[in-house]
């Protein structure tokens, strides 16, 4: 291996910052560090950058959410307070205006997500680029960052051998677990913990998890479910579920059912509820009311209601319009006795439990929880273990709701990390 390295400080001219991760809160870094003056050179495993920032857009790039800042940022639970200043200094309306410099228009869809007017990643992520180049910033692809030298100096595996790096400061942005195979594979926590910087555990978030066993016997889904329902969503729905707290929770969405087990937007919503439930107690009982639109009243009137020669499964298709995945999941749980019993299975169509053994692994998962803990960066975002070293994104120990929060979240630290560094340099 070669050992190679850039040029000394002492022998540049004006200030350099490696940054460590080329996702958006790296590019938002070296974007907001270009900005300033600084040479920025950014440093990322994967061939080109933005990898992950592509793939999250293909069904349409949710930027961010248009709702009221304080019900924006109670999304970010027990970190809203560590995230508040960050956020309210790259709101979401600074988002929108960060992309429409782009050339970028925006639009707020009926959830009240933002999206770019043409659903597309890869139109901002080229702009992005193009001005980030404009600016001076240097990409180095195909380095694979592996912690520090015994000097402190920057280690990196690249295609010409192993390269040293001394920066006068660094941002690392390196993601958290989850789609490793986009470069985000978690392998930076013994370097920082080694270092004597605290790390929560990386846990998955906004992710799918194993059903338990879902009648009187076995685990899982049967067979007839997975091989007849797998893929497929279960809509309208509501989810009912009680925290560790005792706190109750209800939201109407869809689902979906998987081979395995459940996954989707409303699963995601509840996901940091439902794992913190299954690590304290094992495993988490969700309640699905099949028919939200209806009252428990009207229920209860439908399955006493007369069925003459009618099967239950005609019946309830004619008067609730149950039928398909809803009908075969009511099969799942409940016992042919139950099902016979109009006052059982009114209860039933209205919160019919569902048990969760497991979350789905990291790997899987949308994004993590865990990282680096704000207690162990200054208000600057800088390592109070390590001076100079900057951490940004997903990396950072918060989790957030699908819908534009994780990437707004990820951006405004990104700038946040690139503003401390710059003050640090000054």
């Amino acid at each position: 291996m070669s050992n190679a390295s850039t040029p000394s400080p002492a022998s540049i001219k004006s200030p350099r910052v490696a940054i460590i991760g080329g996702g958006p809160a790296g590019l938002m870094a070296a974007e907001t560090l270009a900005a300033g003056g600084v040479q920025v050179d950014l440093f990322d495993a994967m061939p080109s950058v933005g990898r992950k920032f592509l793939l999250a857009g293909r069904g349409g790039l949710n930027l961010t959410h248009s709702e009221a800042i304080e019900p924006f940022l109670s999304r970010f639970a027990e970190r809203q307070a560590a995230l508040t200043p960050i956020i309210q200094a790259f709101s979401a309306q600074a988002v929108r205006d960060w992309a429409q410099g782009l050339g970028i228009d925006t639009f707020v869809g009926s959830s009240g997500r933002v999206f770019p007017a043409d659903l597309k990643a890869a139109p901002l992520l080229r702009a992005w680029l193009h001005r980030l180049r404009a600016a001076g910033v240097r990409f180095h692809m195909r380095h694979r960052w592996q912690g520090w030298t015994s000097e402190g100096a920057l280690r990196f595996a690249s295609p010409a051998g192993e390269m040293l790096d001394t920066p006068h400061a660094t941002v690392l942005a390196l993601g958290g677990a989850s789609w490793s195979r986009l470069g985000s594979d978690g392998a930076w926590v013994p370097w920082l913990q080694a270092r004597g910087v605290e790390v929560a555990r990386l846990k998955p978030a906004n992710c799918g998890f194993d059903v338990a066993a879902t009648g009187a016997g076995g685990s899982g889904w049967s067979e007839h479910l997975r091989q007849r329902f797998a893929g497929q969503p279960v809509k309208p729905v509501a989810l009912q579920f009680t925290d560790v707290q005792g706190h109750t929770h209800r939201q109407q969405g869809e689902f979906v059912l998987t081979d395995r087990g459940v996954e989707g937007s409303l699963i995601y919503a509840f996901s940091a509820r439902l794992r913190d439930a299954i690590e304290s107690q094992g495993s988490a009982t969700l309640h699905l009311d099949l028919l939200p639109s209806h009252t428990p009243e009207q229920v209860l009137n439908e399955t006493r209601r007369p069925r003459g020669p009618r099967s239950l499964s005609t019946h309830l298709k004619s008067c609730l319009g149950i039928q398909g995945l809803k009908m075969a999941l009511l099969h799942e749980v409940l016992s042919p006795e139950q099902l016979a019993d109009p006052l059982q299975l009114a209860m039933a169509l209205k919160s019919l439990p569902i048990t969760l053994a497991a979350p789905r692994p990291v790997d899987e998962a949308i994004s993590t929880a865990g990282g680096v803990p704000f207690e162990a960066m200054d208000e600057h975002l800088m390592l109070r273990a390590m001076p100079g070293v900057f951490c940004a994104g997903e990396m950072l120990d918060w989790e957030a709701p699908t819908g534009g929060y994780l990437l707004t979240a990820c951006l405004a630290s990104g700038k946040a990390a690139g503003q401390g560094a710059l003050k640090q340099l000054t």
